[in-house]
């Protein structure tokens, strides 16, 4: 809203204000990995062998090469008799969930469903939690998705039954990206517009990556499923505080016409900032916020994307780009077992490609263009992650140090394309739907993503079937989204559209192959030719 962003360069738009509401974003990017990652840590699934007719001293003993659920005869072979008792050789002591109740083999099914239960949460939460902070404001429900957050891990203390354990993991689910997105919201508004994208990015890269990267680690320290999420709860504890300390949306507030409410947060603002406004600059952005509701019209909905051929497909490509870039980040960043190191390890390594994703995104976005970020990113990683599987079936028989570094590092570069085709993809879809129903369409294209990550827990649970299917599944979708990105048109450095006969009509000359910087490069060779032309012609 121009008004806003006028107003507040008189209340001081990058100022003591702007860095107290940083450094409150950056503790909730570290929180919020802790809780969207608990997921994973909670259920490593360590080594395992049948325990049953071992002696105390045999039970002790060295764990085997691989995990079995049927007991070892004398030679160490696998017999067909069933098992009831099993010992784990834990990571570094850490207990996980699987471990403590014993599901593996046959009952691992349960646990793969209490994940799924959390993204099935994290959908309907982020519809409601949307819905909510339209009617009641962001703040508020930024303090209540932490709660819920919260509240779902300690739950999750006591869900020892398969009931139980889906039900708490669906409530911390509830709460996932609306515990995230509406600080988010709040920062950007009162952020000055050209700083936006590199603050929030940094904050992000780093304190997101921070908070991943040290997930495991806590787990191990506490050595345990239960003290981990109690670690990880309590400090959700602070979120509520910010309600003395984070304005309300001033955006929210003119849409509500709550005018005073507006002007009194504007006011603090300046009054933090150390800045003196009249009062006549905040009853001038009143009557132009007036003037501006009175001259707006009645806005289309989210359905009429789907009136037009060009603009539904558009649409249509976009929600499962969403689908393809969720379900893939989020699996590969759970995926760190099978692959011949700690998952404590693997899981740190991957996740510091967080902050490089974030770096390169803010160095060639604006270079490359959109649609090639998007669809090389996708590609990169689709790459890696299929050639991960291949390795990962010729070396079925046998793995030595230097396969175990290859398929390490090939799942590293993976996750950082997809981390890179996940940051890119938000802007992307923003930009590309028309602005007169840009709210609505962002949060549905956002929300098939996430219902879309149901089935991540069910493709990882195909290891057990087939140890390279994960990295087969997750590659080929990858390699889908690159090539349907190639149908969306070129955003940079073009008036986005507005009306959805401008959304119909945007990029209708582009072609498969059209990209930013091949653009500028053809428009670049035509001025010097030109310029060439005129030289021969003043010459002669």
């Amino acid at each position: 809203m121009l008004e806003v962003d006028k107003i507040l360069e008189k209340c001081g738009d990058f100022h003591r204000m702007q860095w107290i509401m940083l450094l409150l974003f950056c503790l909730i990017n570290l929180l919020s990995a802790m809780h969207y990652y608990s997921q994973t840590i909670i259920s490593f699934v360590p080594t395992y062998w049948c325990a049953d007719g071992l002696t105390a001293d045999e039970s002790r003993g060295d764990a085997p090469a691989k995990s079995s659920c049927l007991p070892l005869d004398y030679n160490g072979n696998s017999s067909t008799d069933t098992c009831a008792i099993y010992n784990y050789d834990l990571y570094m002591g850490y207990e996980s969930y699987t471990s403590d109740m014993n599901w593996i083999c046959d009952q691992a099914w349960k646990l793969t469903l209490g994940q799924s239960m959390f993204f099935v949460g994290s959908v309907i939460g982020t519809l409601s939690l949307g819905y909510l902070a339209d009617i009641v404001g962001r703040l508020p429900i930024l303090i209540v998705a932490n709660v819920i957050a919260m509240l779902g891990n300690l739950l999750t203390i006591w869900g020892t039954n398969l009931i139980l354990f889906c039900t708490f993991r669906l409530i911390s689910g509830f709460a996932t990206d609306s515990n995230f997105v509406m600080m988010y919201i709040l920062v950007m508004e009162y952020l000055r517009p050209s700083l936006r994208t590199i603050g929030l990015s940094l904050c992000i890269g780093i304190f997101y990556c921070l908070g991943s990267m040290l997930a495991p680690w806590l787990a191990i320290l506490v050595q345990s499923w239960r003290g981990f999420l109690l670690c990880t709860s309590l400090p959700l504890l602070l979120v509520p505080l910010f309600y003395f300390i984070v304005p309300e949306s001033v955006q929210w507030l003119i849409s509500k016409q709550k005018y005073d409410h507006a002007v009194a947060c504007l006011k603090r603002v300046a009054q933090i900032n150390g800045r003196q406004v009249n009062q006549s600059h905040f009853e001038e952005f009143i009557e132009e916020c007036k003037f501006s509701q009175q001259h707006t019209k009645c806005t289309p909905n989210l359905l009429d994307l789907f009136n037009t051929s060009r603009l539904r497909r558009h649409t249509l490509i976009l929600f499962f780009k969403s689908m393809v870039i969720t379900l893939c980040y989020d699996a590969v960043s759970r995926n760190v077992q099978g692959l011949g190191i700690s998952p404590f390890v693997m899981f740190s390594l991957s996740a510091t490609t967080i902050l490089p994703a974030c770096l390169l995104l803010i160095a060639l976005q604006d270079r490359i263009g959109r649609k090639a970020m998007a669809s090389m990113s996708l590609l990169l990683s689709g790459i890696f992650i299929s050639v991960t599987g291949c390795i990962l079936f010729a070396a079925a028989t046998n793995t030595s140090e230097k396969t175990t570094t290859l398929l390490v590092s090939l799942s590293v570069i993976g996750r950082f394309g997809v981390t890179v085709a996940y940051n890119s993809g938000a802007q992307y879809a923003t930009e590309l739907i028309p602005t007169c129903v840009r709210g609505q369409g962002v949060a549905a294209v956002h929300v098939a993503g996430y219902a879309f990550t149901f089935f991540s827990a069910f493709i990882l649970y195909t290891r057990s079937i087939f140890p390279p299917l994960p990295e087969v599944i997750l590659g080929v979708i990858s390699l889908l989204g690159a090539g349907l990105c190639l149908l969306l048109p070129e955003t940079l450095n073009r008036t986005l559209p507005t009306s959805l006969e401008d959304g119909e009509n945007f990029g209708k000359n582009d072609r498969w192959f059209t990209f930013s910087f091949i653009e500028r490069r053809s428009q670049s060779a035509t001025t010097l030719q030109s310029n060439s032309g005129m030289e021969s012609t003043l010459h002669f």
